[in-house]
C-alpha cells in the first residue's frame, strides 16, 4: 500500500489509516511518474494545461526550453520575432502562439512565474534558453556579431538571476539544423565559446545549474570538434552537461555512437559531470497526407496538396492526375549527404529513399518499407503512397533521420550515462513525434524485445532522470517524496498510432498520440489522469533547482518575520509554541493506494 497525504507519500507498506479515497490497484504496476528531460513545451504550457502529448504516457514531470528556444527573457517589441523563430525551428504554428499566449512577462522570473501561475495538470521545470538571452542582450546583433565584454558580463548576470529564481539551467545549441526564418544561423550558434565559458563560469561560482546543448553533428569533423571544446568546459566549470547522443548515417563521416559514449566515459573519469540523452526508437520525418508529404513542393504537387482533405482524395483518384504527380517526382532534388532534421526533411525533402521511408501499421518497428510495398504491387512508390493514403487518410509514413536502427538505440540506452528522456515533445508538432517515448521503451524493449527488465526501465524513466535533473524528493515511491505516481497494466501499455487533428489554437494542426494500459496518472497527489481521460485536477508544480527553493524559502522567511514584527507591534500579538501545539490540523487530502 502506498498512502498520500498534502501530496506527499507518508506511508508504505500496510496502511491502515482512513482516506478519503482508496485506488485499487490489484494486478497493476504502481511506479514513480516518468520524467522527461528534453521538451519545448514553453509555448503549449499557456494554453494547454493538461501537458499533451506527454501527460498521455505516464510522464508527470518535464524539463522545457531546451537547446536555447525559450520565449523569456523578451522584450515586447521582439515577441513576434521570437514566436517566428519558435515556429521555423521547432513546427509551432506562429498562429497557435498568437493564439494562445497571453504575453505578459519580459523577465526569465517573470515567465517562470507566469508558468506558475497557469493552471497544470504536470510539472515543469524550464531553461533559460541561450538564443532568447542572446536576442535578449544584443538586440539583431546577436543574429550575426560576436558579443563584446559588456555583453556576455550581462547575459552570465541574467543566467544567474535566472538560477536564483529557479531555472534548471541553461541550454544552448550548435546544431546545424537550427535556422532562424531566414534560414541563417539562431542566435546561440553565432556566440563564441569564450561567450559560453563566461555563462558558465557565472553558474559555476553559484555552484548550480545544469549546461544543456544541442550538438554540431553536420559532420564527423565538425562533431569532433564541438566534443573536444565542450570536454573543456565539462572540466573546468564541473557543471553537470547533458547533450544528444546520436546515430545516423547522414553527413560526411559520421561519428558512430559508440565514439560518443566513450567520450562521456573519458570526460567522466576526468572528473567532468555529463550525460547524454538518448531516444527509445529512430527519430524520424513524419509524413501523411493531412500534413507534409515529400512532394508537397513540386508545382505540380502544390496546387492539389492546397485543397481540402476531400478534393484531394478526389483528384488522386484521377489517372491522369496520378500520372502527372508520379512524373513530376524524378524532378526532386537528389540525395546528398546534407544532414537534415526533422525540420528541413518535411519542407525542404529530397528524393525519397523509399528503402529508409515506412508505412506505419503498428508501434512494434516492423513496419514495411515504401520499397517493400513498390515491390510487392508492381506500383511506382508514388503510387503506393496515393494508394495508402486514400484508403485511409490517417496513414503515416517515417523517414528515420538519427538513431535509424534498433541496434544503435539500444547500444545507446545501455550505456551507464546516457538518460532515456529525448521526446522533444511540444515541438516539431506536425513533423515528428517523439512524446511516446516512455510507452514505447516499456512495449517494445521491456515487452517485446525483453533488453531491459521491467524494473531497469522504470529506473531510467524516473530515478535516473530525477538525479541528472536534482529533482529532489521525486522519481521514487519513498517516504518524504512527492506522491508522483503511474499505474498501469504490464502486459497492456504501449502508444497508440498517432493522427493529425487540429486541436491547438486557431485550428492549428499537429500530431497527437496516446497511448494504452495506463489506469490512472497521480501527479503531486492528486489523480490528474484515468484510463487516458483527464480528471480536471490542475496540481502540476514549477520545478526549481535547489538554489532558487532556497532563495524563496528565504525570502518567505524574511517576509514573514516582517509581518510578524509589523502585526506584533499593531496589536500587541503574540504567538506561543503552546498556542501552536494547539492549533487545528486540517488535512485537506488523503489518498490510499492499495
Amino acid at each position: 500500500d502506498v498512502g498520500i497525504r498534502d501530496g506527499r507519500i507518508v506511508e508504505k507498506g500496510k496502511v491502515t489509516t482512513p482516506a478519503a479515497r482508496t485506488i485499487d490497484a490489484g494486478g497493476l504496476v504502481v511506479s514513480p511518474g516518468f520524467i522527461d528531460g528534453h521538451t519545448h513545451m514553453d509555448a503549449q504550457v499557456a494554453w494547454d494545461p493538461l501537458g499533451s502529448c506527454s501527460c498521455w504516457h505516464g510522464v508527470t514531470s518535464v524539463v522545457m526550453s531546451n537547446c536555447g528556444f525559450a520565449l523569456a527573457p523578451c522584450k515586447p517589441a521582439d515577441r513576434d520575432w521570437y514566436a517566428r523563430c519558435l515556429s521555423a525551428v521547432e513546427d509551432i504554428p506562429t498562429e497557435a502562439m498568437a493564439a494562445g499566449i497571453d504575453w505578459t512577462w519580459e523577465t526569465f522570473p517573470e515567465y517562470l512565474r507566469t508558468v506558475e501561475r497557469l493552471p497544470k495538470a504536470i510539472n515543469y521545470g524550464m531553461y533559460i534558453g541561450h538564443s532568447a538571452l542572446r536576442m535578449y542582450v544584443m538586440g539583431k546583433r546577436a543574429l550575426s556579431e560576436k558579443a563584446t565584454g559588456d555583453d556576455m558580463a550581462r547575459m552570465a548576470a541574467l543566467v544567474q538571476e535566472a538560477l536564483k529564481a529557479g531555472a534548471m539551467g541553461f541550454s544552448s545549441s550548435r546544431a546545424s539544423t537550427h535556422v532562424t526564418p531566414d534560414d541563417t544561423p539562431v542566435a546561440s550558434r553565432i556566440a563564441d565559446w569564450e561567450e559560453i565559458d563566461r555563462i558558465i563560469a557565472g553558474m559555476a561560482a553559484l555552484d548550480a545549474g545544469i549546461f544543456q546543448v544541442g550538438p554540431d553533428i553536420a559532420s564527423g569533423a565538425r562533431h569532433r570538434a564541438f566534443l573536444d571544446r565542450l570536454r573543456q568546459v565539462a572540466l573546468q566549470y564541473r557543471r553537470p552537461i547533458m547533450f544528444g547522443v546520436l546515430a545516423t548515417k547522414q553527413g560526411d563521416d559520421p561519428n558512430p555512437w559508440s565514439y560518443q559514449t566513450k567520450y562521456i566515459d573519458d570526460t567522466v573519469a576526468a572528473g567532468g559531470r555529463m550525460f547524454g540523452q538518448g531516444t527509445t526508437r529512430s527519430i524520424n520525418a513524419i509524413f501523411s497526407l493531412k500534413s507534409y508529404l515529400p512532394f508537397d513542393v513540386l508545382p505540380a504537387w502544390k496546387p492539389i496538396r492546397a485543397l481540402p482533405i476531400d478534393e484531394q482524395k478526389k483528384r488522386l483518384r484521377d489517372p491522369e492526375v496520378r500520372r502527372a504527380l508520379v512524373e513530376a517526382e524524378s524532378r526532386m532534388k537528389p540525395r546528398d549527404n546534407t544532414f537534415q532534421g526533422g525540420g528541413a526533411a518535411t519542407t525542404d525533402p529530397r528524393k525519397p529513399d523509399y528503402s529508409n521511408l515506412f508505412a506505419l501499421k503498428g508501434v512494434d518497428w516492423d513496419d514495411p518499407t515504401i520499397e517493400q510495398l513498390s515491390r510487392a504491387r508492381g506500383q511506382h512508390p508514388v503510387e503506393v503512397m496515393i494508394d495508402l493514403s486514400l484508403a485511409d487518410d490517417n496513414q503515416v509514413y517515417v523517414q528515420p533521420l538519427v538513431n535509424e536502427t534498433p541496434d544503435d538505440v539500444l547500444g545507446i540506452l545501455k550505456h551507464k550515462h546516457t538518460l532515456a528522456t529525448f521526446s522533444d515533445s511540444g515541438a516539431h508538432v506536425c513533423q515528428e513525434m517523439g512524446s511516446s517515448l516512455q510507452t514505447h521503451f516499456l512495449s517494445y524493449w521491456v515487452r517485446k524485445r525483453g533488453a531491459f527488465t521491467l524494473e531497469q526501465a522504470v529506473k531510467k524513466l524516473t530515478h535516473d532522470n530525477a538525479v541528472a535533473w536534482e529533482m529532489t524528493g521525486r522519481g521514487e515511491v519513498r517516504e518524504g517524496y512527492w506522491a508522483d505516481l503511474l499505474l498501469f497494466e504490464e502486459d497492456r501499455i504501449r502508444p497508440q498510432l498517432p493522427t493529425v487533428e487540429k486541436d491547438l489554437p486557431g485550428g492549428a494542426r499537429r500530431l497527437v498520440q496516446k497511448a494504452d494500459g495506463i489506469r490512472a496518472t497521480i501527479v503531486n497527489g492528486a489523480v490528474a489522469f484515468e484510463n487516458g481521460e483527464a480528471s480536471g485536477s490542475n496540481p502540476g508544480q514549477v520545478l526549481t533547482q535547489l538554489w532558487g527553493s532556497l532563495v524563496c524559502i528565504a525570502w518567505c522567511a524574511i517576509a514573514t518575520f516582517i509581518i510578524l514584527k509589523i502585526v506584533d507591534a499593531l496589536i500587541g500579538l503574540r504567538v506561543t509554541t503552546e498556542e501552536e501545539v494547539e492549533g487545528l490540523d486540517i488535512n485537506l487530502h488523503g489518498e490510499t493506494i492499495h
